[in-house]
């Protein structure tokens, strides 16, 4: 397991970037939690593979999805601030179990979405 920052954990739930590092933090989680290495244009797909398990092993933080809908973007270091001294700063997070993460060569990824 490897710590990570609440707000590296929420961006993949809410699907909102509200991490304090940017795509840096974004990056880092995904590629952690994926065993991959992966390009802009994977980045919505893997969310979508990495936010249930972020939920079932932060159901917590699954709950303050909802806080973020109506939030602007100066608020947003405001909410996290707030949820973060509730909920604490770092969380240790697993990897995806083997079979949930499909790897798919990034040059050939592309191509597919290119098609759609």
């Amino acid at each position: 397991m490897k710590k990570f920052h609440i707000s590296d954990i929420l961006t993949v739930i809410t699907g909102k970037m509200v991490s304090i590092r940017s795509m840096d933090g974004l990056y880092d989680i995904l590629n952690y939690m994926s065993k991959d290495n992966l390009h802009t244009h994977q980045i919505p797909r893997v969310m979508r593979e990495c936010k249930p398990y972020l939920i079932k092993q932060f159901p917590e933080l699954g709950k303050v999805e909802t806080n973020f809908e109506n939030v602007s973007n100066n608020s947003i270091l405001t909410l996290i601030g707030v949820i973060e001294s509730e909920l604490g700063s770092y969380f240790e997070v697993e990897q995806l179990p083997e079979g949930v993460h499909k790897y798919i060569d990034p040059v050939a990824e592309m191509v597919m979405l290119q098609k759609e």
